[in-house]
């Protein structure tokens, strides 16, 4: 089969690529270098040195004799997406191409229109491409767990059965999303929906969770081969950001009460449910949603875990807590149903204390590249406009 892989370049797209290289699969990537801008921009960088992309295709075909097909071009530029779909004719697309982080969305006017103009938009382009170029292509679209918020009823996988007034019927789950990046998510999903509905698109939306790990089974053959390990207040997660604050003795910053709870997934388990989506195709016309995590946590649970493993490993360990910048509930329900991926065969990876000593090991490794004052938040969901400020890196002292 042949793969394209819109953002192909980014933290899942790259290992995405590689691993589906491995198993086989002729892969090609797409990508407008967009996430490499925005950090040369503000001074971020990744934990993780990372090669250029076109260093990272030719690495990977000296180590395994495979070869991955590169296009430079932006969703949002009809012209170059249809340049890629017309050449490489692929069988599926895998979807990456948004930009990714809630607080980017939140900074102000200007970023939450380009989330919204990037993702919206780029997503509207790949299904007329799909329409014109490849209509039996098998659209694999990464979408969040945010979509739904935090209901007070269990989160069911897309769809839910509701009687109303005597009357029964299967609808899409209620949307309750936190951000101006997961409203793009929404949007993507009903356009998604509908062009099955009156093209015969076929469709696997995947709902995921926050994503953790730095490493899959292929990037760690060659350092070249790494991805991002971003730990800044804009793309950073919060356990990415428990683990750089326990290697350099900085307290662990606990938004609000710390009972917010969300799903997680290992990086490994996140390509290896993008395979099993290629895998099981979709009927003509066909919409499904899979919700793709393996376990949930409340950052309260995180920030335990990393004091307890950082602690073993001789650190000094410590919590605070700072005010939420987000505006959400803090103390919710949460269960969510996640079969589908099960069913088709994920074995997960779960988030146990070796992973948890192997992150923290990676982040004192590479100590000397963090940057402290990149970690605390500057973006709040209450204000009009935030700033992210330009910085020049000073590394920490060892």
């Amino acid at each position: 089969m042949r793969i394209l892989i819109l953002g192909g370049d980014g933290y899942l797209g790259w290992p995405q690529a590689i691993y589906l290289s491995q198993k086989g699969y002729d892969v090609a990537v797409f990508d407008n270098l967009a996430r490499r801008h925005f950090d040369l921009k503000h001074g971020i960088d990744s934990l993780l040195p990372i090669q250029s992309l076109q260093r990272r295709i030719e690495r990977w075909a000296e180590l395994t004799g495979k070869q991955i097909t590169k296009y430079h071009g932006d969703a949002t530029d009809y012209k170059a997406l249809a340049h890629a779909f017309q050449e490489f004719e692929p069988d599926a697309v895998v979807h990456f191409a948004e930009q990714r982080a809630a607080p980017y969305s939140m900074i102000d006017r200007e970023h939450a229109v380009y989330t919204q103009y990037n993702n919206v938009i780029g997503t509207l382009n790949v299904l007329y491409a799909i329409k014109e170029f490849a209509p039996s292509c098998h659209l694999v679209k990464l979408g969040t767990m945010g979509e739904y918020g935090t209901p007070n009823i269990d989160i069911e996988e897309g769809f839910i059965e509701i009687e109303h007034k005597g009357r029964r019927d299967v609808l899409p789950f209620p949307k309750q999303p936190g951000s101006f990046y997961h409203l793009s998510k929404v949007h993507d999903s009903h356009n998604i929906m509908f062009c099955c509905r009156i093209w015969g698109i076929r469709a696997t939306d995947l709902n995921q969770g926050v994503v953790y790990g730095a490493e899959t089974y292929e990037t760690a053959l060659d350092p070249e081969l790494a991805t991002r390990f971003d730990y800044d207040q804009i793309y950073g997660t919060a356990l990415n950001r428990f683990c750089i604050q326990a290697a350099t003795g900085y307290p662990l910053t606990v938004y609000g009460s710390g009972n917010q709870t969300r799903g997680y997934i290992n990086i490994k388990d996140t390509v290896r449910c993008i395979e099993l989506a290629i895998e099981s195709q979709p009927a003509s016309g066909e919409y499904r949603v899979f919700n793709q995590i393996t376990e949930w946590f409340s950052i309260n649970d995180l920030a335990a875990q990393v004091e307890r493993v950082g602690t073993r490993m001789g650190l000094s360990v410590q919590r605070e807590v700072v005010s939420n910048p987000r505006v959400e509930s803090e103390n919710h329900y949460y269960n969510v149903v996640h079969t589908r991926l099960l069913d088709l065969g994920l074995q997960p990876h779960l988030l146990d204390d070796a992973e948890l000593e192997s992150m923290i090991a990676l982040t004192l490794k590479h100590r000397d590249r963090i940057d402290q004052r990149l970690i605390l938040p500057t973006v709040n969901w209450r204000k009009a406009e935030n700033e992210v400020a330009m910085v020049e890196r000073i590394p920490t002292p060892a």
